[in-house]
């Protein structure tokens, strides 16, 4: 999923300290695309804590009724330097990119696309035949400066390993958990280590998850009242924990409750956020803008222009073919003030 704010802040990220407890990050509301729009909960980045582990991106979107509506439309754009993760509770997203995939992510798949030097694509509820029903998360992960600059490609995976018990059930999507003497590994490729995971709890159930005491965690609660740790974390907010622990208790009140876990080795490089872009340098992401611009001409943001620029897929993003709903996306202006990444690393 494209950033769609027309005025995205250039973010220095750094995650802030480092918490005894739980600490809550609350959810902002983010409207994507003007009048025609979604709106998502994004929790990070934030102020407070722009990375857990490599995952530098989550939005919380739905459920939204796609039934009497276009649903999902956004036109192909670009992304430098990460991977995305789009991972559905209900509804159905179909994926072109310009490395040709074409692909339907549904509920319980994994849709993963790994940018590394660029790519472009596109993401849209289907015009036929879908769901009703559009529900989940969109994130991205940091891929680590020996491979920012991959060449980029496209995994789906339908075959994603699960666990059950005691009224849990608990679903890897990204890395390795431990789940009841089990241990579940994503067949989706990673560049650092890091988990992401789906919990789906019976009324009143717990669930034991072993963990890396390396890594810090961060539970999103769906739906239901949901502990971590002991500790309250309401829907649409972020329960963050340090590094430390090696196990995780993860408890529902008394209705189910559905939770997605994500964590990982702290992220110690200093990047920067723009748009749709992950650097480590103002200028780095300055030449992205410069070379999507060269594909699809100067503009507004955030506009829908009808099409590419001639000759625009022998350049760096190549070219999404097959969406119909217009598009690309021209890059928004830059922002007056240049930034330089700031550490997350203590002394």
């Amino acid at each position: 999923m494209s950033n769609l704010e027309t005025r995205p802040a250039e973010r220095a990220c750094t995650a802030g300290d480092q918490p005894a407890g739980v600490e809550l990050l609350t959810a902002r509301d983010v409207p994507l695309g003007g009048l025609r729009a979604m709106t998502v909960r994004r929790t990070i980045p934030q102020r407070r804590r722009s990375l857990v582990g490599a995952w530098c991106f989550c939005d919380h979107y739905g459920p939204d009724d796609v039934s009497r509506s276009a649903g999902m439309q956004v036109p192909p754009h670009p992304h430098i330097g990460l991977q995305t993760v789009s991972w559905l509770f209900a509804g159905d997203i179909v994926h072109r990119d310009s490395v040709g995939s074409l692909v339907t992510v549904r509920p319980g798949e994994l849709n993963l696309m790994t940018a590394g030097a660029g790519i472009s694509h596109s993401e849209e509820t289907p015009a036929a035949g879908r769901a009703p029903t559009l529900h989940g998360v969109q994130l991205w992960t940091v891929l680590p400066a020996e491979h920012k600059d991959v060449a980029p490609h496209f995994e789906h995976h339908e075959d994603l390993p699960v666990a059950e018990v005691d009224g849990a059930r608990v679903q890897v999507f990204m890395g390795a958990l431990d789940v009841a003497e089990r241990t579940l590994v994503s067949p989706a490729r990673t560049y650092s280590p890091l988990v992401g995971a789906q919990l789906d709890l019976a009324a009143g159930s717990r669930v034991e998850l072993d963990v890396d005491p390396a890594f810090e965690h961060a539970l999103l609660v769906d739906t239901g009242d949901v502990t971590l740790a002991g500790d309250v974390v309401p829907p649409a907010a972020l329960g963050y924990v340090a590094p430390g622990r090696d196990r995780l208790v993860v408890t529902a009140g008394d209705a189910p409750a559905r939770a997605v876990l994500i964590g990982g080795v702290p992220f110690d490089e200093d990047i920067l956020m723009w748009w749709n872009f992950v650097g480590r340098t103002h200028d780095e992401i300055v030449r992205a803008r410069d070379d999507w611009t060269a594909q699809v001409g100067e503009g507004a943001g955030g506009d829908v222009e009808t099409a590419y620029v001639a000759g625009a897929s022998a350049l760096r993003f190549g070219e999404v073919h097959g969406y119909e709903g217009g598009g690309p996306l021209r890059a928004p202006a830059l922002p007056d003030v240049r930034l330089r990444p700031r550490t997350r690393r203590r002394p």
